[in-house]
């Protein structure tokens, strides 16, 4: 079985590429499988201070495999017919048996020992996603759980679940609403509709829209300046600390905040920082692994 996420390293940033350019990169179980371990080969590596993610061909992740959707779909009716006629047909899945109601990844795993769409918020690395064409559905819950976001500006943008008579999944209505506000999350999750890459920029779905030809160029240059210039451990720090801070009342925030300041005062990252900034030359920070 190939590959369908490829992966390559060079001064401190992996690129992670989904790569199923004939189908626009749609969403497989096989993908998520790869595209996670990865991750998590990423986060454990200290060669590795930096990730992005993208498409190849002219699409980022048009969503899930029709293919699949429709496999879902058909199951789904089996099940409710063969619960109807009281047999039982139908909770058998690759010679095993599953009790009645329990889904499957797609690869003959229990659904619940799928990792969660949010794993890419527990990697200690800054994730960059490079949105260089459509992202619909489970498309745009990947680059939304990235930690940052450039779209090409004619790159195109949807939720796409109320049009596929579907809710809103795997945590966007989450994580959607904290990024752009109640309001414009809904019309989004609503309408189903399709947004531009500028228009994503000016909503706050994401942090910049470039010309399709500049977009990787300066997403690879962002990630590299993160690599060169900043300290693995803050940003592994910071990244734990903002999304721990979306539960946190803002006494708790500040106190933890305190905490990891006086810590930091003791680390060798400190002093390089500031040596560094003293000598007028780029920092010599630890890497970060796992």
């Amino acid at each position: 079985m190939s590959a369908v996420v490829e992966s390559s390293i060079a001064d401190g940033v992996a690129v992670l590429t989904l790569n199923r350019p004939e189908r626009l990169n749609a969403w497989t179980a096989q993908m998520e499988r790869e595209y996670f371990d990865l991750l998590e080969e990423c986060g454990a590596s200290a060669e590795v201070r930096a990730i992005v993610v993208t498409g190849a061909g002219r699409g980022f992740c048009a969503g899930a495999d029709m293919q699949d959707l429709q496999g879902i779909s058909d199951t789904a009716a089996g099940a409710d017919s063969s619960a109807a006629a009281g047999n039982g047909a139908g909770q058998k899945r690759n010679g095993a048996e599953r009790a009645p109601g329990q889904k499957s990844d797609g690869a003959g795993r229990p659904a619940s020992e799928r990792r969660p769409q949010t794993l890419p918020l527990s990697i200690p690395k800054p994730i960059l996603a490079a949105i260089n064409g459509p992202c619909a559905g489970i498309g745009l819950v990947q680059a939304l759980m990235c930690d940052l976001r450039f779209a090409a500006a004619d790159a195109k943008l949807t939720t796409a679940f109320a049009r596929r008579g579907l809710v809103a999944e795997h945590g966007i209505s989450y994580v959607l609403p904290r990024l752009v506000g109640p309001a414009r999350a809904l019309d989004l999750l609503l309408s189903g509709r399709v947004v531009l890459g500028s228009e994503a920029a000016q909503l706050g779905l994401v942090n910049r829209a470039l010309p399709s030809e500049a977009l990787m160029d300066e997403a690879l240059a962002y990630a590299r300046e993160l690599a060169v210039r900043c300290s693995p451990a803050s940003m592994a720090t910071m990244k734990r600390q903002v999304y721990a801070d979306l539960e946190r009342p803002l006494a708790e925030a500040l106190a933890e905040a305190d905490r990891l300041m006086l810590e930091s005062f003791t680390r060798p990252d400190f002093a390089e920082g500031v040596a560094s900034f003293v000598e007028r030359r780029d920092p010599s920070f630890a890497p970060v692994a796992g």
